[in-house]
């Protein structure tokens, strides 16, 4: 039987480096990584081998696929990390560590995770309502992990802070099927507040800024 080809050549998953309490997590996990390989999509992901993010990785890499794993500097070590697989790109923090993740995916998936995997769900979906990039950002919604997020976005657009337009960035399903078929569909949002604006430019300047180097110019990518 012949594999549907997939428009993305990576995607990139967010998600937690623990597995979470529910055998529910850990399975996702590993079904969302068997259908990246069945659709012969390569991961990046935040290069971590344990939790959530070890399944993916190993799932993915063993399955024969290529696997960027990001992490910053200070982060390589065992206890933090584990021994990770495939390709390793070391980056100077979490800033270059977001820049360089958003640059080599065309899709970005978040499994259940903690507060970074918010955080970098939240700040995609943020490049995307400024036109920084047209990526498709899913959530894989595991046994509604997610539905408390989505109801404060639908309430945030109720009270006047997102766009309806805005609330559609964010794509979801309950399983890695579903969520795969939607990406695979989706279509860029073109509401964008600031459509001027290079993503890599943006997230240089940001890195400049964490930095605290006293530059007060924008650095081009």
């Amino acid at each position: 039987m012949m594999r549907q080809a997939s428009r993305f050549k990576r995607i990139c998953v967010f998600c937690g480096s623990s597995a979470g309490k529910k055998t529910s997590y850990r399975d996702a996990a590993i079904d969302l990584a068997k259908k990246l390989v069945s659709k012969d999509i390569d991961l990046v992901y935040g290069g971590g081998s344990i939790g959530l993010m070890g399944l993916v990785s190993q799932t993915v890499y063993h399955g024969g696929r290529h696997v960027i794993g990001v992490i910053p500097k200070t982060l390589m070590t065992n206890e933090v990390t584990g021994e990770t697989v495939g390709e390793v790109r070391p980056v100077a923090d979490m800033h270059q560590r977001k820049a360089e993740m958003a640059k080599q995916s065309d899709a970005f998936i978040a499994l259940p995770g903690g507060y970074g995997t918010l955080e970098e769900l939240l700040e995609v979906i943020t490049w995307a309502q400024l036109g920084i990039h047209r990526k498709p950002v899913g959530l894989l919604n595991v046994d509604g992990y997610y539905n408390s997020l989505l109801t404060f976005v639908d309430q945030a657009v109720e009270e006047g802070f997102i766009s309806p337009s805005a609330r559609r960035i964010i794509i979801w399903a309950p399983t890695a099927q579903e969520l795969m078929n939607k990406l695979e569909e989706y279509v860029p949002y073109y509401d964008r507040v600031a459509s001027g604006l290079n993503w890599e430019t943006r997230i240089v300047y940001d890195a400049v800024a964490a930095d605290d180097s006293g530059s007060s110019g924008v650095v081009s990518a």
